[in-house]
């Protein structure tokens, strides 16, 4: 599409601010506008379809997270407040269409990525449950409203969303018995896969809300997803706003109220691990059977983005406590080559570093040493191509996972953007 007003003005401004570093200025102008020139398509009904990039499909993650960078400019542009509406009305609909599923086709065309054994929609790409897939469009409409004072998106289908949103989790407090969802793969490694009669491992009711997969797409080992019940405490505060300010609906409130204090109360009793290194920690998953999965994945919500999702500030003692494991050779998915380090996923061969996750380290940094390093290891690593992938390896980065990954670019840029806002370049 035709690059809206106030992108090809902020480019025009990057070329000053960023003169003194010309490969970062480079990355910048492609990776900035990379998801409105290869991702996005106006439908007829006048909603909004955005691909991952290389993948013909539409996750309610990425695509949310592919234009949050956009939303600073939003309240200005009347180009880009048509885009981001009509994304979040298309992300609303797929939400009627079916909440379990994590990505979607552009029409009821029957494509998937395989035949699952669960409930099937010619509509659904892919029906991976994943906690994150409901925030996300939530926090992308909240956002889009702080930003620009816009309240139209706050319609009759986005509040039923809201309550669909609500039910299912409070379903998934109990998922062993009550939960309609059930999956698996054949023929597929265990990660697209759910164990125990498509029902995942047995949880123990806690509070926290349960989750098939991980913002991965790779299957979670313990059924309660520490990072996305954080993203779902930060959602449902969300929507209480809302409730209250938009709809002055007292009984919608006190519902997100009610069920946010629930998740909360089992992410601060079960979802910490007294770590004989670090002290106080936030596990990455948990069963409330006394089991705990200690890592860090790339992909967001992650323990390395807990005040990038708003859940709690970069100087709460259990977050630092959390974010100097996770940074460490403790996680199991940090590793460290020749030209980066960083934390990796199970999703891409091993050794392989992020470059989503060195974007987040960068965001979520206060160290100005840090970030400068940070941004050397980008340069150094995105293969003479000016954009970010998946996964590479740190030893050779020419070596990576998806050229076309509009997360990946979108996450950069508003890295690049915010640094330029607070004069991090002067």
């Amino acid at each position: 599409m035709r690059l809206p007003q106030s992108v090809s003005t902020l480019l025009q401004e990057a070329e000053t601010t960023l003169t003194a570093h010309p490969q970062l200025l480079d990355m910048f102008n492609k990776c900035y506008p990379n998801t409105l020139e290869t991702t996005v398509k106006l439908l007829q009904d006048e909603s909004v379809f955005v691909i991952t990039g290389d993948i013909p499909a539409m996750w309610l993650r990425d695509s949310s997270a592919q234009v949050r960078h956009y939303l600073p400019l939003a309240a200005g542009d009347e180009d880009l407040q048509h885009l981001l509406e009509g994304l979040i009305r298309r992300q609303i609909a797929f939400i009627h269409i079916d909440p379990y599923a994590n990505a979607f086709n552009e029409a009821a065309n029957d494509n998937r990525f395989d035949w699952d054994l669960t409930e099937l929609n010619a509509w659904v790409w892919e029906r991976k449950y994943e906690i994150d897939s409901l925030c996300y469009p939530i926090q992308l409409a909240y956002l889009y409203w702080k930003e620009t004072g816009v309240m139209r998106q706050f319609d009759d289908s986005f509040r039923a969303a809201v309550h669909t949103i609500l039910s299912l989790w409070k379903t998934e407090q109990r998922h062993a018995e009550q939960s309609p969802y059930r999956f698996a793969r054949v023929d597929c490694p265990p990660s697209d896969t759910l164990r125990n009669n498509r029902m995942g491992m047995p949880v123990n009711y806690t509070g926290m809300t349960w989750s098939a997969f991980r913002p991965s797409d790779d299957a979670c080992t313990f059924g309660y997803l520490i990072p996305s019940n954080m993203f779902a405490v930060v959602a449902l505060r969300y929507i209480e706003e809302i409730a209250e300010e938009v709809w002055e609906d007292a009984e919608l409130v006190r519902l997100a109220a009610e069920l946010r204090e629930e998740i909360d109360f089992g992410i601060q009793t079960y979802g910490t691990y007294l770590h004989p290194k670090y002290g106080r920690i936030y596990a990455y998953e948990t069963d409330g059977l006394g089991n705990y999965n200690l890592m860090d994945d790339a992909n967001v919500p992650s323990l390395l983005s807990i005040p990038y999702l708003g859940y709690t500030t970069h100087d709460d003692p259990i977050y630092q406590n959390t974010r100097n494991f996770v940074l460490s050779s403790d996680n199991p998915y940090f590793y460290e080559g020749k030209y980066a380090k960083g934390i990796g996923s199970p999703h891409t061969p091993p050794g392989y570093i992020w470059h989503i996750s060195l974007s987040m380290q960068a965001l979520t940094s206060q160290d100005d040493a840090e970030i400068a390093e940070l941004l050397n290891m980008l340069q150094r690593t995105d293969a003479g191509t000016g954009y970010m992938h998946e996964g590479f390896d740190p030893n050779r980065p020419e070596n990576y996972t998806r050229p076309w990954f509009a997360w990946a670019n979108s996450l950069f840029a508003e890295l690049i953007h915010r640094l330029m806002g607070k004069g991090f370049f002067s």
